[in-house]
């Protein structure tokens, strides 16, 4: 009887690699023999567990022993009907959701300030988003979630959609009402589908906002290397309800790699025995780290570290206190800024800065020394660089004008024009800055003035802008 104290694939791994198995298939490097910088790089360790698929460890496509086993147990963990093990990233497990919940032609309700890869789904598979735009907050210029009221709206006007996608949280730790918009999308037959990139810690925290499975979604993205402690690439993706199982793996494995890694696999299945057995305590100490820092922040001046106050019941209807979300433009430096000078000058690398804000990812493996150390960064980049915050862009989303679906524009016939002459055009690619990664333009949005004034001002204030086909942003291809 296998219990949270288990973890499969890691026994599986532990077992072969005490087996002294000749290799005769891939991968190449042997072990590290083939590659001995990797294998000094790595340690040896590492590379001979870094296998090919075998009968004793199971198949990530088509899992049968130690992988289902897995699975089961982080289903468990999670209180989903199924867990799979993602290795393409949260992308990937996002995309799944979309393309096994929608066709060609079929309308998916959708926050604007989506994460790239939920536009990129349906750039693939032709569905049509119906944009539900976020509320916005003016002083801090971040878009926050969805009302309840905008998104019932948007499932009367369109019936025919097929599912309903939100965010919880978003990147600045904003939830929206996920048990009301749950309700109302199943009582019209949608289904509900939860980017949960950041969200990894609700299923186990103490007074954290609600989970998608605990609120009666039907599927979660959730990216269990952000906050969870597995390794970079690897999440879940958990289905409830009706959804079928067998289906889903078939459409996961339309896109996800036939050569799983068993390094990403087994630090899923570690991390989901960590997080079943001390979830608790590790969000814990998160919290209070978070909230330390949040006040010793907002002691600063010049600074607001947001949280709970802006709770407001509607397109604020919680807020991750794990989030440790800086407001920098009242002291005169955009996000990016801050960001660049904590990574230049004091050897402290962030999440993310844009134009008004920045985000620290805090958990408990960081130390009291370090959440300092950050602190008092904070107070001599103010003491060294603050000034007047007069002529700082004010905001960050800027609501779309959609004229024509993503996969249309993006497979259109198109031409590359000088980004200073596409004002009233139609845009045929991708415009964003990374991170967050959330577009500034997708394919079929109409490009204004006022989206121009802020790409200028993202690259002038240092934002790694992405998503064009000219790299440098002076050249943007638009629809014919």
């Amino acid at each position: 009887m296998l219990t949270q104290n288990n973890a499969p694939v890691y026994e599986a791994l532990k077992k072969h690699k005490s087996n002294r198995v000749v290799q005769l298939d891939v991968p190449g490097h042997k072990g590290g023999r083939g590659n001995k910088e990797l294998r000094d790089f790595l340690g040896a360790d590492c590379l001979k567990v870094d296998v090919n698929s075998m009968k004793p460890l199971d198949n990530l496509c088509h899992p049968v022993s130690v992988i289902k086993d897995a699975e089961m147990l982080a289903s468990q963990a999670f209180g989903s009907k199924h867990t799979f093990f993602i290795v393409n990233g949260t992308t990937a497990a996002v995309q799944a959701m979309i393309f096994a919940s929608c066709k060609a032609g079929d309308k998916i309700i959708m926050p604007r300030n989506v994460h790239r890869s939920a536009i990129n789904a349906l750039v693939v598979c032709g569905a049509i988003p119906v944009y539900v735009n976020p509320g916005t907050n003016k002083q801090l210029g971040i878009p926050l979630g969805m009302a309840v009221e905008d998104v019932e709206k948007a499932i009367l006007q369109n019936p025919d959609a097929k599912a309903v996608l939100i965010n919880n949280p978003t990147y600045y730790g904003i939830c929206s009402d996920l048990r009301r918009i749950t309700a109302i999308a199943h009582a019209h037959n949608m289904l509900v589908l939860v980017d949960e990139a950041h969200g990894t810690h609700f299923y186990f925290g103490d007074n954290l906002p609600v989970s998608a499975m605990q609120a009666g979604a039907d599927m979660a993205a959730v990216s269990i290397h952000k906050t969870g402690g597995s390794l970079t690439q690897s999440s879940f993706l958990l289905c409830n309800n009706d959804v079928s199982e067998g289906y889903v793996r078939q459409v996961i494995n339309l896109t996800q790699t036939t050569s799983g890694s068993y390094l990403l696999m087994v630090s899923l299945d570690l991390a989901r025995r960590n997080l079943s057995l001390n979830g608790k305590e590790m969000f814990r100490k998160t919290v209070e780290y978070a909230n330390y820092a949040r006040d010793e922040i907002n002691k600063i001046g010049g600074y607001y570290a947001f949280g709970e106050e802006l709770v407001n019941h509607q397109d604020i209807f919680a807020f991750d206190t794990t989030k440790l979300s800086v407001h920098t433009r009242a002291m005169g430096l955009a996000g990016v800024e801050v960001y660049d000078i904590l990574r230049d000058d004091y050897d402290i690398q962030i999440e993310f800065g844009d134009i008004g804000n920045i985000l620290a990812i805090v958990s408990a493996g960081d130390r009291e020394l370090e959440i300092e150390r950050f602190i008092s960064a904070l107070s001599e980049i103010k003491r060294l660089y603050g000034k007047d915050p007069s002529g700082l862009f004010d905001h960050e989303y800027i609501n779309p004008d959609v004229v024509v679906a993503p996969q249309q524009a993006f497979y259109s016939n198109k031409k590359s024009v000088p980004i200073e002459e596409t004002c009233g055009m139609i845009c045929g690619e991708f415009v964003m800055c990374y991170p967050p990664g959330i577009p500034i333009l997708a394919p079929g949005e109409r490009i204004t003035p006022e989206i121009l004034d802020y790409i200028a001002y993202c690259k002038e204030k240092g934002c790694f802008m992405t998503g064009t086909e000219d790299m440098d942003l002076n050249y943007i291809n638009i629809v014919l």
